[in-house]
Parts: structure tokens; sequence; C-alpha cells
């Protein structure tokens, strides 16, 4: 049976890739035919010039007439000219092809990463990606514009001067016919290794990418525990590794085309010398000879560009490998072919029934042991427990970012995994305890999920999220950039910004991950309040960490290991005194710190 590392190693083999960007190319079908037309007009122009050159060599200088010369002359400036126009458009429509097809790619694979699961990305890092995002297609702009045209040109070159050779002295030609084979198979097996050690190269280069993004992402904690020489160090040896696979590749064209090289001027040289006996035996003609010449140089030229030709397009065949698999990636989570509506108008009710669940990056590790509870419209309930206890689990499976192993979970009585999981969300808003913030202004970060909404609605949004009066005092506002992550923000003004994006939002259900622990006491206090005429009316989840979070909560699930282990409201579970007791006590022991943290 053939492994999959030998498939593998089979397409690396071959430039079947590069056969996924047809689609691409038959969107501009005008300017696919364009550039043929010109490639076709500037290789019919090469080709005809060794016949003008053989008509004036044997009847030009015979009969000594210069004003057949002369009109030779005149007819090849005008072949030149057609051959200069023809080129021009030529690299035009090839390079616009190229930029044009590279843009629609880029754009697919973006849009593809961002319809995949989180569990892909639990196991795929983020810079590899990116990577692939960038290099990869910039490798594939130069194959789908520039390097194609010339691999084109030159096949068409090759066999209309192979086609001429044999018209002109088919005795020579079947003598550098005959050559071929032993020119041939040598590309063959070098290009293998060009295109193997490509991949490699290009693949190494990703992790050196993955290591650099994370380290300048957090460029202040590199910092701050004087890490910077340990991380150069790391990746000056992930640059050289990708450099030692570069080197191995470039090795390996560059022996490809030197025996390419050496083995068609070789064969043409050996050709010629037994056609230049021939013309001193008379049985050739000095024109012909020189007609022969001139294609086989041709030939031979265009058989060495191949060469060179063949190893960028192996390069570009592992990149667009890459790409590909990045495309055929089929996300975990997807709409059902006929998703069930959820009904109108939405109450935002959760119920979870038995849900039990393994996260695919840790399948040793069972997250929710058969899980069941309720939440009814308009009820705020609290997830309080230990840290691993499975709390943020549960906001992701609402959010169905993943769906359980068994069970069910149903959003409006709806099962989950019956409805499209853009509806789902439609009708969800979060504001996680790890806030996110964009590197735009404030503006696009309020408004982000909501596209439609008005300056005057983002306004209001952050005035009950009590971020007014900091935007206020910031130079440009609502305009201000933010920075990368938000790093000009403090983390409350973070907050804050969340708060008023989910505000924004005016969704029926609530996800609160702790929203108000990144702020002061006096800001907490403002929010806080804020947050009850947000919650009045719509469902509420919220993952507390603080005491004074669970105290106006309807009711409060304990967590632990996956399972609900007592349930009630703050007074009742006190009395019980079981965990939740244990977790409140050594919260007010520790001196207010989270549960998550008294735990511990």
């Amino acid at each position: 049976m053939t492994s999959q590392a030998e498939i593998n190693d089979k397409k690396r083999h071959s430039l079947k890739p590069l056969a996924s960007l047809l689609p691409y190319l038959k969107r501009y079908r005008g300017l696919v035919a364009g550039a043929i037309l010109f490639l076709g007009l500037a290789a019919a122009t090469t080709l005809a010039l060794p016949l003008a050159i053989r008509r004036m060599l044997d009847h030009g200088f015979s009969e000594a007439d210069s004003g057949f010369v002369d009109k030779y002359f005149a007819m090849m400036i005008v072949m030149a000219l057609v051959l200069a126009i023809a080129s021009a458009l030529r690299y035009y429509f090839v390079i616009t092809i190229g930029e044009r097809v590279v843009a629609d790619l880029r754009g697919d694979v973006f849009a593809q990463v961002t319809r995949l699961s989180p569990s892909f990305f639990d196991v795929n890092q983020s810079g590899e990606i990116v990577s692939r995002l960038t290099a990869d297609t910039t490798q594939l702009k130069s194959a789908v514009g520039a390097t194609a045209s010339l691999a084109l040109r030159n096949s068409i070159l090759c066999l209309g001067a192979i086609a001429m050779m044999i018209a002109t002295s088919p005795k020579l030609s079947i003598m550098v016919l005959a050559a071929i084979p032993v020119i041939v198979f040598p590309l063959v097996g070098f290009g293998r290794s060009v295109r193997k050690r490509s991949r490699a190269a290009q693949d190494t280069l990703a992790e050196a990418s993955t290591f650099a993004g994370d380290m300048i992402g957090a460029a202040r904690t590199l910092q701050a525990f004087n890490g910077e020489q340990t991380a150069r160090t790391r990746y000056v040896s992930a640059v050289e590794s990708a450099y030692d696979a570069a080197r191995a590749a470039i090795k390996s064209r560059s022996l490809l085309t030197g025996v390419a090289i050496t083995l068609v001027f070789g064969s043409v040289v050996g050709v010629l010398w037994y056609g230049a006996h021939s013309v001193l035996a008379g049985t050739m003609t000095a024109g012909t000879l020189g007609q022969f010449l001139l294609y086989s140089l041709i030939a031979a030229g265009s058989l060495g560009t191949l060469s060179e030709v063949w190893g960028e397009l192996s390069q570009a065949a592992g990149a667009a490998e890459r790409l590909t698999e990045l495309l055929a990636e089929n996300p975990a989570i997807a709409a059902p072919a006929n998703p069930v509506a959820l009904p109108k108008p939405a109450k935002g009710a959760v119920k979870f029934e038995d849900v039990h669940f393994t996260y695919p990056s840790s399948p040793t590790k069972s997250a929710l042991n058969g899980l069941s509870f309720s939440v009814a419209p308009g009820e705020t309930v609290a997830i309080v427990g230990p840290s691993g206890a499975g709390k943020s689990t549960i906001f992701s499976l609402i959010l169905r970012f993943y769906d359980p192993a068994t069970g069910t979970i149903r959003l409006d009585g709806v099962d989950l995994r019956d409805a499209d999981p853009k509806v789902i969300r439609d009708r969800i808003a979060i504001v996680p305890q790890d806030t996110t913030i964009f590197a735009s202004t404030i503006q696009d970060n309020i408004a982000f999920g909501s596209p439609n909404a008005t300056r005057a609605m983002v306004e209001a949004a952050s005035n009950a999220a009590q971020a007014g009066e900091f935007i206020g005092r910031l130079e440009n506002g609502f305009d201000t950039m933010v920075g990368e992550r938000g790093i000009t923000l403090s983390g409350g003004q973070r907050q804050r910004i969340a708060i008023a994006r989910a505000i924004l939002r005016d969704a029926p259900l609530l996800l609160l991950d702790e929203a108000t622990s990144a702020l002061d006491a006096e800001s907490e206090t403002l929010v806080q309040k804020a947050l009850e005429i947000l919650m009045r009316d719509r469902t509420t989840i919220v993952i507390a960490h603080r005491l004074a979070t669970v105290l106006k909560a309807d009711r409060i699930l304990v967590l632990d290991q996956g399972v609900i282990a007592e349930e009630g409201t703050h007074q009742s579970l006190i009395r019980d005194g079981g965990l939740y007791a244990k977790l409140a006590r050594l919260q007010f022991e520790t001196g207010g710190r989270d549960f998550t943290a008294a735990a511990q």
C-alpha cells in the first residue's frame, strides 16, 4: 500500500499543483487571449528571421544586387519593429494576468482562512498561514506572469525551430533529435530535486516567519524579560535553516541549468561540425547551413531558458501546493444543507442537554462530562469554578466554534447543529476577558460586527460603556488609531471599547467573560451600571471571577471537572457549604482575587 508520504512526494515531483490556477485564468479570458496572440506573433516573427537571412546569403551576395540587399534589410527592420511591439504587449498582458490572478487568489485564501473553524487554528500556527498568504502568493505571481510566459514562448520557439530545422535539413535534424533524450532525462531528474528542496525552503521560512511574528507582537514582554538575545539567537538559527534549505534548492537549480546548457550546446556544436563539412563537400549551401544554424541556436537557447524556467515553475508548484492545501481545508463547523431557521422574535433561551466535549487538540482530556443546564429568556446566570472546569468551553460551544461529541445544545429551542452558525452568532454579543482590539480607529473597533452603525450610534454605545470621556480627550477622538492590539490604550480602556462593541450589537444573548475584570474600582462601578442596563430583558451568561458579579445573578452554576457541581443563589450556596462556599471564602481571604485564582 502506498503511504501518504509517498503520495505527497509524487505530487511534489510534478507541476500539477499549478493546475489549480486555471479557474482564476478562466475569469480573464480576454487578457489570456491577448497574451497568447502577441506571444505567438513574437515567436512567429523570431522564427521568420532565419528564412530572410538564408535567402540573402544564397541570393543577395551572389547576385551583387544592392537593391535586393536593401529590401531585405528594410524588411528585417519591419520585422524587428513587429517583434518589439509584440514583445511589449506580451509583457503587458502576462504581467497584468499575474497581478490580477494573485490578487484574486489572496482574497480567496484570506476568505477561506476566516471561514475555518477554531479547531484548525488550535493545531496550525498563524505565522505559517500568513507566510502562505504572502510569500507563496508572491512566488505564484511570478509564475503566472513572466515565468509562464517565458515557458510558453520558449516552448513555441523550440517546437517551431525544430520543425524548421527538419524542413531545412532532415539529415542534420535527425542527429539533433537523437540527442534530445540525452538532454531531457537529466532535466527531469534534476527538476525533481529542485521541487523537493524548494518546498523544504518555503516550509522552513514559514517557521521562521511564525517565530518573528510572535516575538514582534510581544515586544514589550520580550524586552521586559531581557529576552532580546535569546529571541535573536533562535530567530537567526531559524533563518539560517531557511537559508540552508534555499541554498540546497539553488545548488540543484544551478546544476540543472549548467547540465542543460552543456548538453544542448554540445550537441549543437557537433551537428554544426558535420554541417560545415557538408558545405565544404558542396552538398549544402552556406545559406542553408546558416538557416539551420540560427534555428538550432533558437532551439538550444529556448531549451536552456526552459531549464531555468522549469526550476522557477517547480518552486511555484510547491507554493501552489501549499495554497491548494489551505483552500481545500474544510471547516469543521459548517452550515447544514438545509438549516433550520431560528424562531422570531429572538428570546436568547439556552439549553445544554447531557453535553460531552473534548478539544481536538487534547483528545485525551475531556472538557465537559455530561453537562446539562438551561437559561431562561431574560435570565442572568453566572458560571463559577476553578481553572479548567470548562467555563470558557461553554461559551465556545454556544458560539458553535465546536460541536459537542454527544448531547445537544439549543438556542431558542433549535439544535445548534441544525442552524446556520452565522445566524446563531448574529443573536450573540460577547465581551471576552482577553479583549481583542484591532490595529484601526476606535470607530472601527466599536463598530466591528455592526458595519451599518452610524457615528451617532457608536458614540451612544461608547457613552453607555463609560468610554466616551476618555475617547473625547484623544486628539482625533473616534478617528484615533489605537495601534496593533490596541497597544496605545490601557487595559481598562480596551475593555470599555469591547463593552461598547457589545452594546452596539444589541443582541438578545450576552456572553460576558467578567467584562469588568480589567477596570479600576471607579470605572468598574460605572461600567457595571451600563451593563445592568444592557442586560435588562436579555439573556445573560456571565463567567464570573469576582464575587460582586455573582451577587447580582439570578442563578449561579458551580462548574467542576466539566459538570455542574452546585446550583443556586449566592445565599443558598453559601449555606450549603460546598465548593462555592470554599471559593468565596478563599476569595475573601486572598483580598478580593477572583474565584479562579482563589482556587489555586
